[in-house]
């Protein structure tokens, strides 16, 4: 009986394990037939949007339509060259499984564009041009935007930073001593809601620059959400870490910065991002009043002279702009917590 009983739980193992192979088999088979309608994808999309953008030329001043002719052509040798190399490239390939179909739908959204703007002349003129003339604005106007981008830069950083450091101050004081939450906590809900851009007005009277009163306006947008994070983060650290930081000896500098901080980083980089956020559009507003250069100010005066193209590829050089910062501040991110990777998803 007992042999009878081994060999029947052989049977059902072998079983168990044929029906595990079968399944990852025919979980394998699609993947493996897949890859190609993403691969083929950008290439599609860059043909089509080339094969329209044959109609819509007649349409379009000859610089234009050149520019934006060489533009998609080249990347389309580059989509070409890709999928030729991604047999014998694995990461090139992995990256292209991922990315392919994004890049794919913002083809088709140029092509979108110009079909209601430059072919159908669905969106007036001159406050909807075609991408070929925010491509044209781009290269005509590159040293001025480069030079608008790098003191949009220089502003952010400079604001975000003492922001930063500012709210981090504060935000550990708040969260660690009962004297300076009783004081602070009324300060922060008096002015925290007020919008930074409200402040407008008194920052040009105060500060002797119009660069000084941008820097401060942006540090003020990143204070408060920086120091109600990190204030909150301090005063949730669980009691059972501080206990045994003091029965081995912990003193309170080392409580603060060795147990209290680093139990805090996630509520502190959820404030990083909400402050990052803040600092973009105080930036943009900041730099429309007195500030003589940077994006925003770029936008102003591109659109006081009606020169919609201009304004376009200042919006597509600020998406890029902030979110490379974003992405840049992600990476850190990932890296101060990699200890929350498989606990929690991000």
């Amino acid at each position: 009986m007992k042999e009878l009983a081994d060999a029947n739980q052989e049977k059902q193992v072998d079983a168990l394990i044929e029906a595990s192979s079968a399944a990852n088999r025919r979980s394998e088979r699609p993947a493996g037939k897949s890859p190609w309608p993403a691969l083929l994808a950008v290439p599609l999309a860059l043909a089509m949007a080339l094969g329209q953008h044959g109609f819509a030329a007649a349409n379009e001043p000859p610089a234009e339509a050149g520019l934006y002719t060489y533009f998609l052509s080249g990347l389309l040798v580059l989509a070409i060259a890709a999928l030729a190399l991604q047999p014998i490239w694995s990461g090139l390939r992995k990256w292209m499984l991922n990315t392919c179909p994004l890049i794919a739908a913002a083809v088709l959204v140029l092509v979108g564009w110009e079909l209601v703007t430059s072919v159908l002349h669905l969106l007036p003129l001159p406050y909807f041009p075609g991408p070929s003339g925010v491509l044209l604005s781009l290269v005509n106007d590159r040293d001025v935007l480069f030079d608008s981008t790098w003191h949009s830069l220089v502003l952010l950083l400079g604001g975000y930073t003492l922001g930063v450091a500012l709210g981090l101050i504060s935000g550990i004081c708040i969260g660690w001593f009962p004297h300076a939450r009783y004081w602070g906590m009324p300060i922060l809900k008096i002015v925290g809601p007020i919008p930074a851009t409200a402040w407008i007005p008194l920052a040009m009277v105060l500060s002797p620059s119009a660069m000084f009163s941008a820097i401060g306006l942006i540090a003020l947008a990143v204070w408060f959400p920086v120091t109600m994070l990190t204030a909150s983060g301090i005063s949730n650290t669980r009691a059972s870490y501080l206990d045994v930081a003091r029965t081995l000896g912990g003193r309170r500098a080392y409580l603060i910065f060795n147990v209290a901080i680093p139990a805090a980083m996630p509520s502190i980089f959820i404030g990083l991002f909400m402050g990052l956020g803040a600092s973009f559009l105080t930036l943009v507003v900041a730099e429309t009043v007195g500030v003589k250069s940077g994006l925003g100010w770029y936008v102003s005066w591109a659109q006081g002279w009606a020169e919609y193209g201009k304004v376009y590829a200042a919006l597509l050089i600020m998406a890029a702009f902030f979110s490379t910062i974003m992405t840049a501040l992600f990476k850190v991110r990932d890296h101060v917590l990699a200890w929350q990777k498989g606990v929690i998803k991000w």
